[in-house]
């Protein structure tokens, strides 16, 4: 059984935010020559090798449910990826699935091959996507990391993210849920615009239901 700690929550992650229409975005250069391009059909069976994958089927599915994969080449070998939704996700460490409003992006399921880490490509590939997206006219960009995954949160303040809410597990009516808590400073309508896209219009109802055991508790 999951143990909680003694302030009732366990931290699980992180999620960040890019807003494009008012904030800067730095442009990160990776330490070796880099070619950066959206993933096609011709790059698929290097992207699969890249994911470990055994057949092109799931990246086949993703391409068909509008999801682009963005990749960084080096020396023609695919160093780096990422991907990107613009509809809705699967959020598989969290059993939720985001749905975005009009106008936002989430990136998701990046990673940079063990040969060619330490090349500052991560970063590199988030400002390229960026750059990319913003010339699309999109308003918002996502993205979220593990609690322990301190690499992957350094590259995201580097382009110029900005930690929006923690995911937690409380314990709420006596039973354990997963809620996001809004990071200290942030605007709470971005934070119940990140509830909203994960809960729905239940995220109105946990709101109130936390609230009432916080008033019960001071």
């Amino acid at each position: 059984m999951r143990r909680f700690p003694a302030t009732g929550e366990q931290h699980v992650g992180t999620f960040w935010l890019l807003q494009l229409n008012s904030a800067p975005t730095s442009e990160i250069a990776p330490r070796v020559a880099t070619t950066f391009q959206r993933a096609d059909e011709e790059t698929i069976p290097s992207l699969a090798q890249a994911m470990g994958l055994d057949d092109t089927s799931e990246i086949q599915r993703r391409f068909a449910s509008r999801c682009r994969c963005y990749i960084a080449l080096v020396d023609n070998i695919l160093a780096a990826y990422g991907w990107v939704s613009f509809d809705e996700e699967e959020i598989g460490e969290l059993h939720l699935r985001l749905h975005l409003a009009e106008g936002d992006a989430y990136i998701w399921d990046c990673a940079t091959l063990p040969a060619h880490r330490g090349l500052r490509l991560y970063p590199a590939l988030l400002s390229y996507i960026v750059s990319e997206l913003r010339t699309e006219g999109l308003k918002r960009i996502w993205i979220g990391a593990d609690r322990d995954n301190l690499a992957s949160q350094s590259g995201m303040a580097l382009v110029g993210f900005r930690p929006i809410a923690d995911a937690v597990i409380a314990c709420v009516i006596a039973s354990p849920r997963l809620w996001l808590r809004g990071q200290p400073g942030v605007p709470e309508h971005l934070v119940m615009d990140m509830r909203r896209m994960l809960f729905g219009e239940s995220a109105f109802a946990w709101q109130n239901a936390l609230s009432t055991i916080k008033r019960k508790q001071g």
